[in-house]
């Protein structure tokens, strides 16, 4: 009996992926489709090149290219290769979510300096100049006194 195969559109319907992607898989040899109609070009897909391409999908939502894609996938990279990338991604990872806290503590001090200034509330009647040193006096939380000092120069 043959094995049941999918449709590359099918495929790319059930993974809500494009043809396109799924041909830029081909293409660089991470997901060849088990066969091609000659006479349609039509590119069909084994339910083991699915799961292939259901842990491809995941892998590259976390990060990895698909050139590391491709090494995991294809048996290239051993257990300790696979283990020390996923590791580096974690980092990685960890590293986005400390710079996104850092910004959202931006965010927080912004507001408040927004809510306790009086100007802010009225900023759609300031002129254009003292709109910006406004936004430049709530919005630049770092090294104020220096931008201070520089305001204080260039105004000399």
């Amino acid at each position: 009996m043959e094995e049941p195969l999918m449709r590359i559109g099918e495929l790319a319907a059930f993974f809500n992926v494009s043809v396109k992607a799924l041909r830029v898989y081909e293409k660089k040899g991470i997901i060849v489709p088990a066969k091609v109609d000659p006479e349609t070009g039509y590119r069909y897909y084994t339910a083991d090149q699915v799961q292939t391409l259901a842990a491809l999908i995941e892998l590259k939502s976390l990060g990895f290219s698909l050139t590391e894609i491709k090494k995991i996938i294809s048996g290239k990279a051993d257990y300790n290769n696979f283990t020390e990338a996923l590791a580096k991604k974690r980092i990685a990872w960890q590293e986005a979510i400390a710079s996104a806290e850092s910004k959202i503590e931006a965010i927080d001090q912004i507001m408040e300096r927004a809510i306790r200034s009086k100007e802010a509330a009225k900023m759609q009647e300031l002129t254009d100049e003292q709109r910006a040193w406004l936004l430049a006096k709530m919005v630049c939380v770092e090294d104020l006194s220096g931008r201070n000092v520089l305001r204080e120069a260039l105004w000399l």
